[in-house]
């Protein structure tokens, strides 16, 4: 019996011995390497292992991120582009009239006081057409004179740049760009503190047809191109101009001129009496010396001529009668002599209402027509040589004159008519002369044309 007991342990315990080893065999077997495999999906380990680096060749380094600029900025309008400078503009100036009050960030630049606008021919964009500052007594933060440039030159859409009564200067120099502004027509600097030699990249625009210079303190000669520039409007009175006028003269198309109180000397240039389209001209109140020009009988347009307060001397011209559209001719203050030509006298121009000035010479005659003017005061010869008339120089004074009076060169010249006499023919009635517009100038204020 207990043989048996023994030999049946004896086989059990074998059996499980086996079955021990069977097992640990299949789990040793059954053992995952990884979690795909436990998973049965060996192919995608070895996907994943590819993907990530792991297993074959190594990935290639991912490229960088591609970097995108930001779209540039909307480019400034030409009226955006402008009111930046006037604002900034306004940042320097001392403004004691508060002209340039409501110029700010928060109102449309054409708003601004003293700005024009207009659509630019170009592109239709609206634009800055024109500043007007007159009167308004502009200057530096403390007090000192304002530079052109960074106003100036920095708005090349102007058509006019009016500055009367300010304290702009030429510090810093004159803007020459604005030689290339397609569309400036007027530049006035009257009545600044501008000083220096004559400004000749003022003149090098050829749109440029209005300049007025004057009440400023500009020296030297004028400079010949100004009578070769395409102006109608030349105002350069009441400066400090010395030296000749140039012999291109009769060049300038120009309407109205005003050289007044200046020093500008020599002879009047015979050229004078050729340029085409003259309609008033003052030479008062310089230095002007020799004899008139029998040429200036040849302005057929001329309405207003003074050169009163010079050093001229000689007769007047015959050709001087040729002057159809005279109204206002003033020699007065000079050192003129001789005879009043009568057919000057009879100019229908003159006749009606004119003014004729030939006050303190040393006239000694008047023609017979001239007498129904000196009642009507219509020509005033106060202070000459004429006998049987009130208010003259006195005999001494007139006779030591003519014992030393100075000749002109060609004294035949002074003879010769170069139109049709008004002798013995009735003078047409013509309509009352107007306000002459270079009168104007004589004054320091801004110019309403």
């Amino acid at each position: 019996m207990a043989r048996k007991t023994k030999s049946i342990f004896l086989a059990f315990l074998l059996l499980c011995s086996f079955s021990l080893g069977v097992v640990v065999v299949a789990q040793e077997e059954a053992i995952a390497k990884s979690e795909s495999e436990a998973l049965g999906e060996p192919e995608k380990r070895e996907t994943l292992e590819i993907i990530i680096g792991g297993g074959g060749s190594p990935a290639p380094s991912p490229s960088p991120p591609t970097y995108c600029p930001p779209p540039p900025p909307k480019p400034l309008s030409r009226l955006e582009k402008a009111k930046r400078v006037l604002l900034k503009f306004k940042t320097t100036i001392d403004d004691p009239n508060c002209y340039t009050q409501n110029w700010s960030q928060d109102t449309d630049a054409c708003k601004f006081n003293g700005v024009r606008c207009a659509n630019f021919p170009d592109d239709q964009q609206r634009a800055v057409a024109g500043l007007d500052l007159n009167g308004a007594k502009l200057a530096t933060k403390n007090g000192g004179n304002l530079p052109l440039t960074g106003l100036l030159d920095s708005i090349p859409e102007l058509t006019f740049f009016h500055v009367n009564s300010n304290n702009f200067s030429f510090v810093g120099g004159f803007p020459n760009n604005i030689t290339r502004f397609r569309f400036f027509f007027e530049l006035d600097l009257s009545n600044n503190k501008v000083s220096g030699k004559f400004p000749t990249q003022a003149i090098q625009n050829n749109q440029l047809v209005f300049l007025d210079l004057r009440f400023n303190q500009l020296t030297g000669p004028i400079d010949p191109k100004l009578f070769e520039r395409d102006l109608d409007v030349i105002f350069v009175n009441n400066n400090k101009f010395t030296g000749y006028l140039p012999e291109n003269f009769g060049s300038t198309p120009a309407r109205y001129l005003t050289f007044a109180h200046n020093s500008l000397s020599g002879s009047l240039p015979k050229s004078v009496g050729y340029a085409p389209n003259l309609t008033e001209v003052l030479f008062l109140k310089n230095q002007f010396e020799g004899c008139l020009p029998f040429e200036i009988g040849y302005l057929k347009k001329a309405v207003v001529f003074d050169i009163s307060e010079n050093l001229l001397t000689g007769p007047i011209p015959l050709s001087f009668g040729c002057l159809k559209k005279i109204q206002f001719l003033n020699l007065a203050h000079n050192k003129l002599y001789g005879c009043v030509p009568d057919n000057l006298c009879q100019i229908p121009s003159i006749r009606n209402n004119g003014n004729l000035s030939l006050a303190n010479n040393y006239f000694n005659e008047i023609g017979p027509s001239c007498w129904s003017l000196i009642k009507s005061k219509v020509l005033d010869v106060s202070g000459n040589c004429i006998p049987g008339l009130p208010n003259q120089k006195s005999p001494k004074e007139c006779y030591q004159f003519y014992k030393t009076k100075k000749t002109c060169p060609n004294p035949n010249s002074f003879y010769y008519v170069p139109c049709k006499s008004y002798w013995g023919r009735q003078s047409k009635p013509t309509s009352p002369p107007s306000e002459p517009v270079t009168y104007k100038t004589l004054k320091p204020h801004r110019l309403r044309l």
